[in-house]
């Protein structure tokens, strides 16, 4: 039996499948952040969207390394358990790219200088 070499094998499968899983997740984490905070325009929409999956993705890959939980792809239930990190990443991504943007609007106008001003001030908590 011949076929693309990654999706030949018992590993390439489940590499595949926890591919389209990692995808799932993304997409059910964008889903739950939109619901729960409504984007105010389509801008927005997309930012949410973008944010939300690179932050389950990427930031799921980053927990799943740091806390070395690669075995865990070695089990039906690992795999299982480690798209749920990857939601769980996802989740919190689009809040703090809102509250930045926020921040951020609020500066609208104001030379570096200001800003700067207002980052060591908020930092510092007056």
């Amino acid at each position: 039996m011949t076929g693309e070499p990654t999706t030949s094998t018992a590993a390439g499968l489940a590499g595949w499948k926890l591919i389209g899983g990692a995808a799932g997740a993304a997409g059910l984490a964008s889903l739950v952040v939109m619901l729960m905070t409504q984007p105010r325009s389509a801008r927005e929409w997309t930012v949410a969207l973008i944010t939300t999956v690179l932050g389950s993705v990427c930031g799921g890959a980053a927990l799943v390394q740091y806390l070395g939980l690669q075995s865990w792809t070695h089990s039906y239930t690992g795999a299982v358990a480690l798209i749920g990190v990857c939601f769980a990443c996802g989740l919190p991504a689009w809040a703090v790219t809102r509250w930045c943007f926020t921040w951020m609007a609020r500066r609208e106008g104001k030379d570096i200088g200001q800003v700067l001003s207002d980052v060591r001030r908020d930092i510092a908590g007056g």
